[in-house]
C-alpha cells in the first residue's frame, strides 16, 4: 500500500478520523458524535474525555475499513474547534471535567468590564483582536474567579485538538492559530503576551508552549497505540485550529486569496501579511505563517432559514425558496434587507435588528426572498470593504460549507463582490487541510503551497455578471446609509421590549 496520512477533526458535534492518500483523496472516514452540555442558559460545555474516546473509536473504525492502513500512515495531523478551554494538572488529569466551548457566553461580565476599562486602541496591538466572550483569556478569568481550585491545580491550558494530541503523544503544546485567537498572544512575536497576562491577572506558566502547525509534536505512545490501533512511534504534528485548517484545505493560503464560509453564519477571511487592528475585525495566524483578517455575519444561512420558516412555515424546501428568489430581478426592484436578525458579534451594535426597506405594492414573495440573499451579500460586502480599506485586496474567493451548494447565492455574491468564486470539489476541507499539513511535514512537498496545488481541486467557477455588479454598486451606498442611520433606533427598541415583556 502507498503512503497515507491520518486526519483528525475534533468538531463541536463529533470527532472524525480520515485516511487521505498521497494524492489527496480520502480513502476512509469515520465519526463519533458527542453531546454538548448546557448547564445554564448561555453556557456551553463538552467533556474532553469524550473527545478522546470519540477519536480513539473513529481512528479504530477507519483503520479497520482499510486493511494494513496503520503501517502506512506517514504522519498524523489534528485540527479542532476553537476556543474550548481545557485544563490539566501536572499528571495529565483534567482539573475540570468539562471545557467551556467557543459559543459559551458566561464571560460576558468579564468582557464588559474589560471594555469599560480599555478602549480598543489601548489593547489591539497586544491581541490583534477585539474583546469578545469567545476568547479563552476571558474563560480563564471566569474559572479563576468561580472555580479557583480547578485553576490553581492546572499545570497546562489546552485547546480541544491539543488535548487529543496530548492523549496521543504525552506532549504539551499549542499552535499559533489557536493561540492567536486566545486574546493572550502577542501578534508581533507569536509568543504569549505578558502585557495581557498581567492585565487579566493570569499565570502564563499555565499556557502550553506555542509552536508552528507543521512542527512534529511527538509520536504515538504505547498506550495510545493500544487504544486506537495506530502503530507506536507514528509521528504526530502540532496541527491547527479547525477554521484556518479548513481555509487551507479549501485552497486559500496566500495574500490576495479569500474564503467565504457560509453555514449558519457567514465568515469572510482575507489572507494578508499582517493583522488588521480594528475594533470590528478579528485576526488569526494562518497555518503557513501569514494572517487571516476575518469578519462574521451571524445571519448567513440562518437568514434563509428564517425566511423559509417565517414565510412558509418550513413547508417549502430550500430549493423551492431559491426558485422563488430567482424569479425576482437583480436588486429585487429596489427592495433592501438588513440581515442582522441576531445582532452583530463585534463592534458597538450587538443589539442591531433586521429589516426590509423599500417595500411597495409591486413586491411579492420572490422579491422578499431575493432581498434576503442579497442582504446577506451586502452585509458581507461591507465587511470586505472594511478589510480591504488598509490595502489587503481580495483577488479570488473560495466558497465552502453549505453556502457553496447554493448556486443562485454564489451568482449574487460573485457579482456583488466583482470577484470570481471557486467551489472546491472536496467538501471535507478540514480533513484535506490536515492532510496538506501532514504531507508537507513528512517531506512529500517542499512547501504548503505545493501541497495545496496537488490536493485541492475546484469543480466550478462562478464569474461576476457585469450588469448585476452595476446594479449592486448603485445599491451599496444606500445599504450603507440604512446600516448607519438605523443604529439610532436599536436602544429605543430595547427599551420598548423591556416595557412590553
Amino acid at each position: 500500500m502507498e503512503t497515507s496520512y491520518l486526519a483528525i477533526d475534533v468538531g463541536t458535534g463529533s470527532v472524525r478520523a480520515a485516511l487521505v492518500d498521497a494524492r489527496g483523496a480520502i480513502r476512509g472516514i469515520a465519526a463519533r458524535e458527542h453531546e454538548q452540555i448546557v448547564p445554564r442558559y448561555g453556557w456551553s460545555e463538552q467533556r474532553p474525555a469524550d473527545w478522546w474516546s470519540g477519536a480513539a473509536h473513529a481512528i479504530r473504525e477507519v483503520l479497520d475499513s482499510v486493511p494494513g492502513a496503520a503501517a502506512n500512515i506517514a504522519a498524523i495531523c489534528a485540527c479542532g474547534q476553537m476556543h474550548g478551554t481545557v485544563l490539566i494538572d501536572a499528571d495529565g488529569q483534567l482539573t475540570r471535567e468539562a471545557a467551556p466551548l467557543w459559543n459559551d457566553k458566561r464571560t460576558l461580565a468579564h468582557v464588559d468590564a474589560f471594555r469599560a476599562k480599555h478602549p480598543p486602541d489601548a489593547y489591539l496591538a497586544h491581541t490583534a483582536n477585539p474583546a469578545t466572550p469567545a476568547w479563552p483569556g476571558f474563560k480563564l478569568q471566569w474559572i479563576k474567579e468561580h472555580e479557583p481550585q480547578a485553576y490553581e491545580r492546572a499545570a497546562t491550558v489546552f485547546m480541544p485538538k491539543d488535548y487529543v494530541n496530548f492523549r496521543l503523544t504525552g506532549e504539551r503544546a499549542c499552535d499559533w492559530s489557536d493561540a492567536s485567537t486566545s486574546f493572550l498572544m502577542d501578534p508581533a512575536t507569536r509568543t504569549w503576551s505578558q502585557t495581557m497576562l498581567d492585565e487579566m491577572l493570569l499565570d502564563g506558566r499555565k499556557l502550553a508552549p506555542i509552536r508552528a502547525p507543521l512542527d512534529v509534536l511527538g509520536s504515538v505512545t504505547k498506550q495510545a497505540a493500544a487504544e486506537t490501533g495506530l502503530l507506536e512511534g507514528t509521528p504526530v504534528l502540532v496541527g491547527g485550529a479547525d477554521y484556518p485548517v479548513s481555509v487551507l484545505g479549501s485552497g486559500v493560503y496566500a495574500p490576495g486569496l479569500a474564503s467565504d464560509i457560509t453555514g449558519t453564519s457567514s465568515i469572510i477571511t482575507v489572507i494578508a501579511d499582517t493583522p488588521m487592528l480594528h475594533p470590528e475585525v478579528s485576526n488569526l495566524a494562518t497555518c503557513e505563517g501569514l494572517w487571516g483578517r476575518f469578519m462574521l455575519l451571524d445571519s448567513g444561512g440562518d437568514a434563509m432559514r428564517w425566511a423559509r420558516r417565517a414565510f412558509h412555515e418550513n413547508t417549502l424546501s430550500y430549493d423551492e425558496v431559491a426558485q422563488k428568489a430567482a424569479s425576482a430581478p437583480v436588486g429585487a426592484e429596489g427592495l433592501f434587507f438588513l440581515p442582522y436578525l441576531t445582532g452583530e458579534r463585534l463592534g458597538e451594535h450587538s443589539n442591531s435588528r433586521a429589516q426590509f426597506f423599500g417595500i411597495t405594492a409591486r413586491h411579492g414573495l420572490g422579491h422578499l426572498h431575493r432581498a434576503v440573499l442579497e442582504g446577506v451579500a451586502f452585509g458581507v460586502r461591507r465587511h470586505i470593504g472594511l478589510i480591504e480599506s488598509t490595502g489587503a485586496r481580495m483577488e479570488r474567493l473560495v466558497a465552502a460549507s453549505g453556502g457553496a451548494k447554493a448556486s443562485l447565492w454564489l451568482e449574487i455574491k460573485a457579482s456583488m463582490y466583482r470577484t470570481p468564486i471557486l467551489v472546491p470539489k472536496e467538501v471535507e476541507c478540514g480533513v484535506i487541510g490536515c492532510a496538506i499539513l501532514a504531507a508537507t511535514s513528512h517531506g512529500q512537498f517542499a512547501r504548503l503551497g505545493d501541497a495545496v496545488d496537488a490536493f485541492v481541486h475546484f469543480e466550478r467557477e462562478i464569474a461576476p455578471d457585469p450588469r448585476a455588479s452595476d446594479v449592486y454598486d448603485r445599491m451599496m451606498p444606500i445599504f450603507e446609509r440604512l446600516y448607519t442611520h438605523s443604529q439610532r433606533f436599536y436602544d429605543d427598541l430595547d427599551r420598548l421590549a423591556a416595557h412590553t415583556s
